[in-house]
């Protein structure tokens, strides 16, 4: 046998074992196509049972898939369980609470001497306040332990908007405040409820550190690909360095002063946000006010 046909033989022996291979890979390919498909059907069973690579990725696989389940299983047991506490922790704080507040309340109203009169007035504001902690607690965990679902669909912004400032006019009044709420008709995909009171706390905010005579202003409008509330207002506005904090728990910056809060509204407003697939954004400077923009997907009208 000459050269030429030793060569033609190795040439078309090369041959056949690269068709060979091609051809299982291929078909492993495939195996691999059909495990990926059964996964997200969720219908995945491990078929080989030999000692292929692909029977044992299959084993692996299955392996992999039963330790997500029986972790995603752990996981709503665990969130079962603190929805109940969470519940617990609600029904049982709220009553004796509501009646410290209210007895508070009724001892400030009554003829005492100016000292009795003034740590009346305090146990009643401290009393409010931590109604306020608490009943933001138990939002906070809901949200971040899943318990509560948003009801999103199309809402219009301008009621949310007017019904969010409505709700502070007699405070913004009583600090020689005024309100300007412009309605726009733009929607988003979101929950009014919440939305609502993510709104509130962004407002509620404005007016506590707007000084008397200057103005809240509310403004609805859109993006391309969000629709945004806008609260602005005429405080002393957050250095820069701190304006990224304010949104952490339980952070309150250095131009708070004396105006009443617990820090922990802003970050409970921007989890609401979240929870929507929003965001809030916050354009300041000392001396120049804040703007708080709250982000929400935008409705096709």
């Amino acid at each position: 046998m000459n050269a030429s046909v030793c060569l033609c033989v190795l040439c078309a022996l090369i041959a056949a074992a690269a068709v060979f291979y091609a051809f299982k890979a291929l078909r492993t390919l495939r195996g691999l196509e059909r495990m990926v498909d059964a996964v997200e059907r969720g219908t995945f069973q491990a078929q080989r049972y030999d000692e292929s690579r692909l029977s044992r990725l299959e084993a692996r696989m299955e392996q992999i898939l039963r330790s997500a389940a029986l972790t995603q299983a752990r996981l709503e047991d665990e969130r079962a369980r603190i929805k109940g506490l969470i519940g617990d922790i609600s029904h049982q704080t709220k009553n004796p609470l509501a009646n410290v507040v209210l007895y508070a309340q009724l001892l400030c109203e009554q003829s005492l001497p100016p000292e009795a009169s003034d740590m009346a007035q305090r146990i009643a504001l401290q009393s409010e306040k931590l109604r306020f902690l608490i009943a933001a607690l138990v939002k906070l965990s809901r949200l971040e332990a899943g318990a509560l679902k948003m009801r999103a669909g199309s809402r219009a912004l301008g009621p949310i908007a007017r019904e969010a400032a409505d709700a502070f006019a007699a405070q913004a009044g009583s600090r020689s405040v005024s309100l300007a709420v412009a309605q726009g008709d733009d929607a988003a995909v979101c929950d009014a409820r919440w939305t609502r009171e993510a709104l509130e706390i962004l407002i509620d905010n404005a007016v506590k550190y707007t000084r008397p005579g200057g103005c809240v202003r509310v403004a609805v409008g859109a993006h391309a690909s969000f629709s945004y509330i806008d609260v602005s207002d005429d405080g002393p506005g957050i250095p820069e360095e701190e304006q990224a904090r304010v949104f952490e728990r339980f952070y309150r910056g250095s131009q708070s002063g004396a105006a009443e809060g617990v820090g922990i509204g802003l970050y409970l407003a921007r989890q609401i946000a979240r929870a929507q697939g929003g965001y809030i954004r916050l354009r300041s400077a000392p001396g120049a006010g804040a703007v708080f923009t709250l982000f929400l997907p935008r409705a096709e009208k």
